[in-house]
């Protein structure tokens, strides 16, 4: 590969990173998946079309793993943990049962209709097990479903990476002759990896979050840097005690995102910004590294394999992970519809050809055309599934977002949360929201104006409202905003709720 003048790759790489930004408007205009246009991109700047030579399996992987982390990162840190609390024995069950169900049959479907054999199958069929979570957080942006399915398959494309990186590495082993393990050595030690990488990201989160607040400055600028350190931390433990990194990643960055940090909303812009930027990169280089002139003979191998794990391994892996939890049949339905996939199995598809996997390049050919026939398909259709299987949920009140910022040398944090437009805020005075002391309704901000409120200033949808309040009763203040915002001004009356003045309401 002849390596680009770096002046020369610098202009070439804003451009792309334009143009991509210019394919989010083209996506939501004609509602093609944005990843599907990142990946058109990279091939069009391939070798095979405008000519940009790019071959380098090892840094796709390289990069690849550190986007796929980010992106990890971004999905934990903008997840509320009340949208996934219910859902995360389904999903856990789906992400490691479901994917190992997912590749089993899948790869013996594999061995059965393509010219392989079945460790080649078996290994094709691990990477095509994860579901990806660009794919998913993207889609379900566009898709209006009830809290229910929307945390299983979060957390579930946040949770099945590692265990279809960890059987990739093993059936690569197994495939290169490097592997004189047993199966059920493997087994365990994966298992291993994900208790370890769980443990390490809850520790390095909860660690984390303490030593952040007590770092908490006035400026939010640098603060999502130390967050963003504090998750890379998470995953290099992880690594070095020999559990899975991504999985560290994902808890570490839910726990942060739930700790109600100072500068929350700034951490989570910041995150969003960086997992756009790592999808974008990550899809682009990935459509470079594929030569389309390679593709037609592998069309019809990689359409056999989309349609059993579409219509077989995809749909026995849900059944037989969520029948346990009585999960709806139209839940079912819809899940088994919706196990998308994007970047992360490519980015697997490098590991065999790195290890000069006889059939390696077959296989990345095959797994190319899968994850486009797989946006194409499900993805495009995942509104019209909803809607036929009746999974469509009307619009939940909004989650109030508190944000939080440290004042400094007063010892004093300001609070900032807007009346959003199906809060139950709106009509609530000052008096009634029964903060506890010393916290104070400072000022509001409105459409006409900034108002200085008094005890009977009430609420209304839009307003825009700081509360100065001490670190020892911020927790408090913010659960009983929140209480308000979602049961109105009776919300904890006649429980140890506060009341007015501070003081506090017996049973």
């Amino acid at each position: 590969m002849t390596a680009l003048q770096p002046e020369l790759a610098l202009v070439l790489a804003a451009v792309v990173l334009v143009a991509a930004v210019a394919a989010v408007r083209l996506s939501t205009r004609t509602g093609l998946p944005s990843l599907l246009l990142y990946l058109g991109l990279g091939v069009l700047l391939g070798e095979d079309v405008i000519g940009i030579p790019f071959d380098d399996a090892e840094v796709t992987e390289t990069v690849g793993y550190a986007a796929l982390a980010l992106i990890l990162a971004e999905g934990g840190l903008t997840t509320r943990w009340e949208a996934i609390r219910g859902s995360l024995a389904p999903a856990s069950a789906l992400a490691t049962v479901g994917t190992c169900v997912s590749f089993l049959v899948t790869g013996v479907g594999a061995w059965l209709l393509l010219d392989i054999d079945l460790v080649t199958g078996l290994l094709l069929g691990a990477v095509v097990a994860s579901t990806d979570s660009a794919a998913v957080f993207s889609v379900l942006r566009t898709v209006k479903l009830p809290r229910r399915l929307v945390g299983i398959l979060e957390a579930e494309s946040g949770l099945n990476d590692a265990p279809a990186i960890l059987a990739v590495l093993a059936l690569t082993a197994a495939a290169a002759g490097t592997s004189d393990s047993p199966w059920w050595v493997s087994a365990l030690m994966a298992a291993g990896a994900l208790v370890v990488g769980v443990g390490v990201g809850v520790l390095t989160g909860h660690g984390g979050a303490v030593v952040l607040r007590r770092l908490a400055v006035p400026s939010s600028g640098p603060f999502p840097l130390a967050v963003l350190a504090v998750v890379g931390i998470a995953y290099g433990v992880a690594v070095l005690v020999g559990g899975s990194g991504f999985i560290a990643v994902y808890v570490c960055a839910l726990v942060l995102g739930n700790a109600r940090l100072p500068h929350g909303a700034a951490i989570r812009g910041f995150a969003t910004s960086l997992g756009w930027l790592a999808q974008i990169g990550l899809f682009v280089l990935l459509g470079l590294l594929v030569n389309p002139s390679e593709l037609p003979g592998v069309l019809l191998s990689a359409l056999a394999v989309t349609a059993v794990l579409v219509v077989l391994g995809r749909p026995l892996s849900v059944v037989l992970s969520l029948v346990w939890f009585r999960v709806p049949w139209r839940d079912l339905a819809f899940l088994s519809w919706a196990g998308l996939r994007g970047a992360v199995p490519i980015v697997l598809a490098t590991i065999p050809v790195l290890a000069d996997v006889p059939g390696s390049q077959q296989v990345f050919n095959v797994v190319f055309v899968v994850v486009v026939v797989s946006v194409l398909l499900q993805a495009t259709t995942l509104p019209l599934m909803a809607r036929l299987l009746g999974v469509q949920d009307e619009p939940d009140s909004e989650d109030m977002d508190v944000e939080s910022s440290p004042l400094g040398r007063l010892g004093a944090d300001l609070l900032q949360f807007d009346v959003h437009a199906r809060s139950r805020l709106h009509g609530v005075s000052v008096l009634e929201l029964r903060l506890p002391q010393p916290a104070h309704v400072s000022l509001i901000v409105r459409p006409d104006g900034a108002v200085v409120p008094t005890p009977t200033t009430t609420l209304r949808h839009g307003d825009s409202v700081l509360v100065v309040t001490t670190p020892a009763v911020r927790e408090r203040v913010d659960r009983r905003l929140r209480a308000v915002s979602e049961g109105g001004r009776l919300a904890g009356w006649g429980t140890d709720e506060p009341g007015p003045g501070g003081g506090r309401r017996n049973r």
